[in-house]
């Protein structure tokens, strides 16, 4: 048969399935090269997964060699491959796009913490820090150089490097019940169990710390690889779960011992009342993108930048419904996404958007209706929209962040003493050396419930907690005291910083209207009394009768005056206009408890109660 000297394109389509399959005969699948080297010994270790068949092309090393010593020589991280000092040869080698997404993420930086620490102990020095420096972009595209942390000479500097570092995905925490992890990629995708300890099938290793639970890959993190992090600060893993550590000693709970579950550190996680996500069953990941964890390879100032997420995305906002957008291309980000998922999204489908207008990747519109499919799971959740509902739209509520009303409770420790003593050595985690300066922490008084509330960063109002409410002590090489219960200086002046905050613990039911407007402690007087025009703190700072310890306003003959700053941008406590207008509302709420009546629907007139009808009313005729 002769050739035709412009073969049609057809025959050579036709033909391209052969040669891709004489080329790469696995597809993408990566091959298996000569690993029996490492079969030898570890011939029982369970395989990683069913694209990662070769020891070697994770690993390193030598794989023919059956000399431990020689086949151990060559390897990447030290047993590690993802640690971020050989990622780019491993995981990188096969993922760039998900390592290049990883360098810039704050999970991995740390440069939002950094950042907070500096700014509010020793104020900025107009440089941009990270755990391990590097360029990247910020969120407009421009060029950004992050300076390594080991440049950041000062008491913020050691903090972080001693102190905060220990728990972040650059580092690898083997010695710390319920709380390590690997550092790098497996830091999530290989989790530990609470010792540290490898359980898997492999002789050679098995019992052994620190090492993963098992050799096996977990492409989708369950609630426990984040509660390895999250139980600390903010604590928001062990909120989200129902879970508080406010018994911080091995006290006994319950029949004599501590508990009922233990956490790191030496403490007590005793029961509270849990998310209601987390009630349905929903686990961290089915409400955070890749994104908000790994990053979307851009560098931001705070973790209230990077993540993308929030309640009005799959909710609804008072006037808006969720916004959605079809899949309609091959290689959409949701179906990407969506591949090691129980059920993956398809083409046509209607994504919901996050704030950041990305589609989700298990949120969908289906039959006019939003669902929320578990990614772990599987299972399907019916999301009730709020928009237009009578309760979200309130006549002054426009500011308010959905979780102001429908937090549960929030985490505050007030009284946070941290104490830095140069004559005990102390492990700089990021230099890798121990040094003389060791810190230690302790806290005054814990609560959860009422909470603050003030204006965050989208000029709305949150829940805020305590943001490094430091009492600082500083112990030199001879003894002496170079600080003792210092306040660190914020904007010019000595005083206590609070943080805007969502907690994690939400609920259907909100705060009640006249608990909000009529407690002071939620504008921020803390615990108090109250007479004429006055709000007095009962809580006291140590360094001075007339501060609260637990709140960042007090009243005095009508006017409102704040104490305490609200860090972030464009954050403040609210103003002696918004206080008295908030507590006014009260006269109303009387007659009008429920958030339904009518007269919310418009702008309140106080005017109205000198009319003939309210008159007769609040005189009680």
């Amino acid at each position: 048969m002769s050739l035709s000297p412009n073969p049609p394109l057809s025959r050579y389509c036709s033909l391209l399935p052969l040669l891709l399959f004489l080329l790469f005969p696995g597809g993408c699948t990566p091959q298996p090269v000569d690993s029996a080297g490492c079969r030898s010994c570890h011939g029982e270790i369970e395989p990683v997964s069913a694209s990662h068949p070769s020891c070697r092309s994770c690993h390193g090393g030598d794989g023919v060699t059956r000399d431990k010593e020689k086949a151990h020589a060559a390897m990447h991280g030290a047993g590690n491959p993802s640690a971020w000092q050989s990622w780019d040869k491993s995981c990188g080698a096969c993922h760039p796009y998900q390592l290049e997404r990883l360098r810039s993420t704050l999970m991995y930086t740390a440069a939002g913490m950094i950042r907070n620490i500096q700014l509010t102990w020793e104020g900025g020095d107009g440089r941009s820090y990270s755990s391990r420096g590097g360029k990247s972009f910020d969120a407009k595209g421009n060029p950004l150089e992050l300076k390594p942390v080991a440049e950041l000479n000062n008491l913020s500097g050691e903090l972080y490097r001693k102190f905060c570092s220990r728990c972040h995905v650059g580092n690898a925490v083997g010695d710390v019940f319920a709380a390590g992890h690997a550092s790098g990629c497996a830091a999530c995708h290989f989790p530990y169990n609470d010792k540290s300890s490898y359980e898997g099938t492999d002789l050679t290793v098995r019992g052994k710390s620190p090492h993963s639970l098992t050799h096996t890959l977990e492409p989708l993190p369950g609630i426990k690889v984040c509660v390895r992090c999250h139980n600390r600060s903010g604590r928001i893993a062990l909120s989200y779960q129902g879970l508080s550590d406010g018994n911080s000693g091995l006290v006994p709970t319950r029949n004599g011992l501590p508990g009922p579950v233990m956490l790191s550190g030496s403490r007590n996680g005793v029961r509270i009342a849990p998310d209601i996500h987390f009630a349905k069953g929903m686990e961290c990941i089915d409400c955070h993108t890749s994104r908000d964890v790994m990053g979307d390879g851009y560098a931001y100032a705070n973790m209230y930048l990077q993540t993308e997420v929030s309640c009005e995305d799959c909710h609804g906002g008072p006037l808006e419904p969720p916004r959605w957008r079809e899949i309609d291309r091959e290689n959409d980000e949701a179906l990407r996404d969506s591949r090691n998922y129980r059920a993956p999204m398809r083409p046509g489908m209607r994504m919901i958007l996050t704030a950041k207008g990305r589609p989700y990747s298990n949120v969908f519109v289906q039959e006019g209706q939003i669902r929320l499919q578990g990614k772990r799971s599987g299972k399907l959740h019916l999301v009730k929209v709020i928009t237009g509902t009578p309760e979200h739209t309130i006549v002054g509520h426009g500011r308010l962040e959905c979780y102001a009303c429908h937090s549960r409770t929030v985490v505050q420790c007030y009284g946070c003493h941290t104490r830095y003593d140069k004559t005990q050595p102390g492990m700089d985690s990021i230099k890798g050396v121990e040094t003389p300066g060791a810190f230690s922490e302790s806290e005054d008084y814990r609560m959860l419930y009422p909470f603050p509330l003030a204006l965050n960063q989208r000029g709305k109002i949150s829940p805020v907690t305590p943001g490094c409410q430091t009492f600082i002590t500083v112990v030199e090489g001879d003894g002496t005291l170079s600080r003792d219960e210092y306040v660190a200086r914020f904007k010019g002046k000595p005083q206590l910083r609070f943080a805007p905050f969502y907690s994690h613990n939400t609920g259907t039911r909100s705060v009640g209207c006249s608990e909000c407007h009529a407690n002071p402690a939620f504008l921020g007087f803390g615990q108090h009394v109250a007479a004429a025009g006055e709000i007095s703190a009962t809580l006291i700072c140590e360094k001075s009768e007339e501060k609260p310890l637990d709140g960042f306003l007090t009243m005095k003959e009508g006017k409102v005056r704040a104490y305490s700053a609200i860090t972030r941008e464009h954050s403040r406590p609210l103003n002696g206009a918004e206080v008295k207008r908030t507590l006014a509302l009260n006269s109303c709420l009387v007659c009008h408890p429920s958030a339904k009546d009518p007269i919310y629907r418009k702008g309140i007139d106080f005017r109205v109660l000198q009319d003939t009808l309210h008159r007769r009313l609040l005189s009680g005729r």
